[in-house]
């Protein structure tokens, strides 16, 4: 038996890119930053605060939703799974990226003023696993 399960909450670092591959498929992509807290040893030793970033991916209505409702700062909880690809750079040098291929997404961050929104624009759908 095996399991890969990732929990994360945490801000996310620029705006979603958004794509659309085969058949209309939308993937979008981000960074989320999540924070361990500094704190001071009982010698007095001060270890400072660790910021953590994740490549987070997804696919379908999710990055959708991502591309509509999702901005820079905005505190998410996200669910998913690591997954792992390697690639040749234009040098030829083989790279690796780490990405979290989201099966649940929730926004966290309050909803904006009334005032702020459009008019137009509507109620976020759930954030569930779809």
């Amino acid at each position: 038996m095996s399991l890969n399960k990732v929990m994360l909450i945490g801000n996310v670092g620029a705006e979603p890119e958004v794509r659309y591959v085969e058949q209309g498929v939308a993937v979008a992509s981000f960074p989320l930053a999540t924070k361990r807290r500094g704190y001071t040893l009982q010698n007095g030793t001060q270890v400072p605060e660790q910021t953590e970033w994740h490549n987070i991916l997804l696919w379908r209505k999710q990055a959708e939703i991502a591309e509509k409702y999702v901005h820079k700062g905005d505190k998410l909880y996200i669910e998913g799974s690591i997954r792992t690809r390697s690639y040749d750079d234009k040098n030829g040098v083989r790279r690796y990226r780490t990405e979290i291929w989201t099966e649940a997404l929730e926004l966290l961050s309050p909803k904006p003023k009334q005032a702020e929104t459009q008019a137009s624009e509507p109620t976020p759908p759930p954030y569930g696993s779809m």
